[in-house]
């Protein structure tokens, strides 16, 4: 049923019927949900057209990569030890020490 159709007053009232109450505040959100205001309504072939994942366009330019990376057991748990947001900081003090050319390619290997 389309929603500008909607009877509010008859959906209300078999939704009250089904808790076995009155649910204050459920007219006025049929009404809001009627007007658009709220929610939108979505139809079963709208749902099932959805796809999985995130929509088109919402992946970050500056998307950080996933990779492993393998350090001594005592680094990583001191690094974890510093709580939530370790990578996080991690990768801050690694770019701050690109910037400053604190890393050199090793050629005597």
């Amino acid at each position: 049923m389309p929603r500008k159709r909607l009877n509010i007053d008859k959906v209300a009232a078999a939704i009250e019927a089904d808790a076995g109450e009155a649910l204050p505040g459920l007219r006025e959100s049929l009404a809001e949900a009627k007007a658009g205001q709220f929610a939108a309504v979505h139809t079963p072939t709208q749902i099932a057209a959805r796809k999985r994942g995130r929509p088109a366009g919402s992946v970050k330019a500056d998307a950080k990569v996933s990779t492993t990376i393998r350090f001594d057991p005592e680094v990583l748990e001191g690094l974890k030890a510093t709580g939530p947001g370790w990578q996080t900081r991690v990768n801050d003090t690694l770019r701050r020490a690109l910037k400053a050319g604190r890393f050199k390619a090793d050629t005597a290997a």
